[in-house]
């Protein structure tokens, strides 16, 4: 068992008690995601769309002011993934599937800042945090006029190594890009490394980019373990 660090100065051990193994940490995660998926079913999508109205308001606003002073600048990080036992084409193939499909629960719970994916009559749909503030924003798809910036991109690794790309601008409702995306996958000898590119205006500050690319881990590591297990 794992040791639960409590403060500077104690720690406590599962010593016995619970059949079955893990570390008090993963019983916690267990009941935490068991408690968020439980608010989230029962609110519904409106409902937090309801219950977020004012933090939404605020972290669109944020957002817009950062496009704004920013001039069209963007700076960016990558998250560096690895999986083995999974190859990139079954990897993204269960995510298309997730993203097309109606029952949106295998994208929200791979992250616990996730609480609206879906589609309406803009686009897809994104509500989650951004940093510390919850926005809601729209996803451009590859191959569109206002993709130029990723064929250009610094960040765009060779064809030959990683021939899976993927990039999006992140726009508010009112058409405002607040931020762009670039993910790449190239398939390895034991499964596939995935590049995970986010942008944000560099009137942003580091800890909102920081943020993100810790996002990114959490949830494309939940995504890949849910395809692996969908796959199996």
């Amino acid at each position: 068992m794992t040791d639960k660090q409590t403060s500077p100065a104690v720690t406590v051990t599962l010593e016995s008690g619970p059949t079955g193994s893990g570390s008090i940490d993963d019983m916690e995660l267990l009941y935490a995601r068991r408690a968020l998926d439980r608010f989230r079913t029962r609110l519904g999508r409106q409902g937090l769309l309801d219950l977020l109205a004012a933090d939404i308001e605020e972290g669109n606003n944020f957002l817009r002011e950062c496009a704004r002073t920013s001039g069209g600048e963007f700076h960016a990080g990558t998250t560096v993934l690895q999986t083995r036992g999974l190859t990139s084409s079954e990897f993204l193939e269960w995510m298309d599937a997730a993203f097309a499909g109606d029952d949106s629960r295998p994208l929200l719970a791979a992250h616990p800042e996730h609480y609206v994916m879906g589609t309406d009559d803009i686009g897809a749909r994104v509500v989650e945090n951004i940093g510390p503030h919850v926005a809601s924003f729209y996803m451009g798809g590859w191959g569109t006029a206002a993709m130029a910036w990723a064929d250009n991109a610094p960040e765009l690794l060779p064809e030959s190594e990683f021939p899976r790309k993927m990039s999006s601008n992140l726009f508010l409702e009112d058409g405002t890009v607040v931020g762009r995306a670039l993910i790449q996958f190239g398939d390895t000898a034991e499964g596939f490394t995935a590049n995970l590119t986010v942008y944000f205006p560099t009137s942003c500050p580091q800890d909102v980019l920081d943020h993100h690319l810790r996002h990114y881990a959490v949830e494309f590591r939940n995504w890949i373990v849910a395809a692996a297990e969908a796959h199996a």
